[in-house]
């Protein structure tokens, strides 16, 4: 009886242990699925990220500029209101309005009457000009960074949604004249985008989005 018993013992031991390896098992496997679907998920919003091919620059962004073999030419300057930078040698260059690498041969031309073949390098260290304003009813007013191409419902996404007394037809839109351009005003509805296909307009820099409540006036 008494070896019975501890043959009893035995097994009950060895079914326990296996359970409980069982369950290791199960949560290194768990895991081992929780940080696949993080890394998918990761891969999934990189490639969701629209991105702008040849980014414009503009007022109060950062640049570093790099002349290579020329650390006397190189410089990291802030873009001036007028839309200008100054360099040694050359002075100002107009960098509003103009991509990298437009400004990198403007430099580069320059640069060629005081120095043989020059190399220059343009990196944007911080964008400043890519902005947007929010007004009105929603969660969060006031003013957001444009870092990639946004659209009006990602901006009102990005702006802690509508308030429940949002008029969710008369979303208007405030759009400054660009150089010889008049300013826009357009008026959209939210629920002909979601709901029924209308044009899901894309923000440009200094789009000012004004959600009425349906306490507030708008003028026609």
């Amino acid at each position: 009886m008494r070896q019975s018993a501890y043959r009893r013992g035995v097994h009950v031991v060895c079914l326990v242990s296996g359970l409980l390896s069982l369950g290791f098992i199960g949560l290194a496997v768990a895991d081992s699925n929780v940080g696949v679907m993080s890394q998918e998920a990761q891969r999934a919003e990189k490639r969701a990220l629209i991105v702008i091919d040849d980014y414009i620059i503009g007022p109060e962004d950062v640049l570093e500029i790099s002349v290579w073999r020329n650390p006397d030419l190189s410089r990291e300057v802030r873009v001036r209101p007028d839309g200008k930078v100054s360099l040694p040698l050359i002075g100002d260059v107009k960098a509003v309005g103009r991509t990298t690498s437009e400004l990198r041969d403007d430099i580069t031309q320059k640069l060629k009457s005081y120095k043989e073949n020059p190399t220059v390098a343009i990196v944007v260290k911080e964008v400043n000009s890519y902005y947007f304003y929010v007004q009105g009813a929603v969660g969060k007013i006031g003013k957001l960074p444009l870092l990639s191409r946004t659209t009006l419902i990602q901006a009102i996404t990005l702006a802690g949604g509508m308030a429940p007394d949002a008029v969710r037809s008369r979303i208007t839109i405030f759009r400054l004249g660009m150089d010889s351009e008049a300013p826009q005003k357009l008026v959209v509805s939210y629920d002909d985008i979601i709901l029924r296909g209308a044009d899901n307009v894309e923000l440009k820099p200094g789009d000012t989005i004004v959600v009425p409540s349906e306490t507030m006036v708008l003028i026609p």
